[in-house]
């Protein structure tokens, strides 16, 4: 077993670490390209609604809860079916789409071709994750939960506001992560991303090429009609 994966047994030997390692131990080369596109697609959408601070603060929120609920239920869940150590960033890719679908605006969305009920979109999630190699459906289950209770608001004690997040924009960490290349970084007050996607939407005149089009003078109409189109 890795040393940094979550097992029932974590907390009685002391190894707490493994609350928060989990998510970044993979057991092969297709559960670690698995686990990029999750991060990439799920954690990066996310990241773009609340901002780096926050999804720095609630990935790391998400771990510890799932991990707690995920050793809770799995003396429960073992005795019925064979549950497996809980490994990748799945678990808390779950509790964000939970986030997400929980406090969307939208009724249905398409999905396959079809639509169905935003909130029936993590559960189907949830069985196709059945397929991915290596991922633990009790930890899925256990993040998708805790990522719909957050939600609803039952973790209401674990936000922070908008001001906060500012003031945190500008302290150590944060304020390397700026300066690093190639890493996008998103504020955490809502105006100021409203105004960089703006920024990004409004090009600069001189940017793009333009391209000069030649329009016709129209048609000089006759002083007086013909007599034919005078009948007509």
């Amino acid at each position: 077993r890795s040393a940094a994966a979550l097992r029932p047994a974590a907390l009685h030997d002391g190894e707490v670490h493994r609350l928060i390692t989990y998510i970044f131990i993979y057991e092969d080369l297709t559960s670690l390209a698995c686990g990029a596109v999750i991060i990439w697609y799920f954690a990066g959408s996310f990241e773009r609604n609340v901002g780096t601070v926050k999804h720095c603060v609630l990935t790391a929120t998400f771990s510890v809860l799932s991990a707690l609920l995920y050793l809770f239920l799995e003396p429960l869940v073992s005795g019925l079916l064979e549950v497996g150590d809980a490994k990748g960033f799945m678990p808390v890719a779950f509790a964000m789409l939970g986030v997400s679908t929980t406090r969307s605006r939208m009724k249905r969305t398409l999905l396959f071709g079809c639509r169905v009920p935003v909130v029936l979109v993590p559960w189907l999630g949830l069985c196709l994750a059945w397929f991915v190699p290596h991922s633990s459906l009790l930890g899925n289950l256990c993040g998708l939960l805790v990522g719909e209770a957050y939600g609803l608001g039952y973790c209401f004690c674990l936000d922070f506001p908008e001001s906060v997040g500012s003031k945190l924009d500008r302290v150590f960490p944060f304020t390397l992560l700026k300066r690093l290349p190639g890493l996008k970084y998103i504020p955490g007050s809502l105006a100021q991303r409203r105004a960089s996607e703006n920024s990004t939407i409004n090009a600069v005149p001189g940017t793009y090429p333009t391209q000069s089009y030649h329009c016709p003078s129209p048609l000089a109409l006759p002083a007086q009609p013909s007599a034919q189109s005078q009948g007509f």
